[in-house]
């Protein structure tokens, strides 16, 4: 049997303890204040949003260089005979296909995977590549079990802004919504091909909770929830209202929850609250 290792970037927003138990290689994005550059998880979540309040201008993310994925798979083709690498949307960010790049100096050993979604999203999608992985399974096997997982798989958040999406350059199709939400908190949903689309919008935090409780209510059709996720930026009042109305309506335990990483707050803001759903 093949040993397979399992990559994924840090807008995963994968907690420690997933890393550690399933031996997940993490590569960080990248954010700069002004002169200061950072690794995403470099700086701790409460000082980041701190600085992101008293910043003149608004930092900048970037993607890793194709040396940083190059030096990362080399190393670990040195202990595995293949590597999945499971990604943010190619819609959302260029890290994929600078993976991609990198993944042609090692033939058909590494497998690049768009996850299609981020943050929760693709928490969920690598920890079914991790299951699969600890399963037996193949490299096929994993990846045409993650080609489903992706299309089962919602994920919604609101905002307190769209400031941060509007200046970051990532807001979609989103953008229609700009002019009309003057203390209005707007319901963003990840859609099939990885962009951010309009899901509606409150006149309040709660009531914004209640909508994406109710969306994800409606996504699932007849299909049971396989695994939940929820995560906030600076939010962590909102995130557990979240956490409990989803757990009551699904009757299911949340499997992650966490607070998302500095390059997507670099995007979102502080009040970000997401959830996402893995279907079965």
């Amino acid at each position: 049997m093949k040993k397979i290792a399992l990559v994924a970037d840090s807008t995963s927003d994968l907690t420690a303890t997933m890393k550690k138990e399933h031996n997940i290689h993490v590569i960080p994005l990248k954010i700069r204040f002004g002169q200061d550059e950072y690794y995403d998880g470099e700086l701790k979540s409460e000082d980041f949003y701190q600085r992101l309040k008293q910043a003149p201008d608004l930092p900048s993310s970037s993607q890793p260089a194709p040396e940083d994925f190059v030096k990362l798979y080399k190393s670990l083709l040195e202990k595995y005979d293949e590597i999945i690498s499971i990604h943010l949307s190619a819609n959302l960010s260029g890290t994929v296909n600078v993976a991609w790049i990198a993944a042609k100096s090692f033939k058909e050993k590494v497998h690049i995977v768009d996850s299609k979604t981020i943050s929760l999203g693709i928490a969920l999608i690598v920890n079914e590549a991790a299951l699969s992985i600890r399963e037996g399974l193949n490299a096929k096997q994993i990846l045409e079990r993650l080609h489903n997982a992706r299309k089962n798989i919602e994920t919604i958040f609101t905002l307190n802004t769209l400031e941060y999406l509007q200046k970051g350059g990532r807001i979609g199709k989103v953008a229609g919504m700009v002019g009309s939400l003057l203390n209005i908190k707007p319901i963003i949903r990840v859609n099939e091909e990885g962009i951010y689309v309009p899901a509606g919008k409150a006149r309040s935090q709660d009531k914004a909770l209640e909508q994406i409780v109710h969306h994800l209510q409606k996504f699932a059709g007849n299909r049971k929830v396989k695994a939940l996720a929820v995560a906030h930026g600076a939010a962590q009042e909102a995130a557990n209202k979240l956490k409990s109305a989803l757990e009551s309506t699904f009757g299911v335990s949340t499997s992650l929850f966490t607070q998302v990483s500095a390059v997507i707050g670099v995007h979102t803001g502080p009040g970000t609250v997401g959830a996402a759903v893995y279907y079965e």
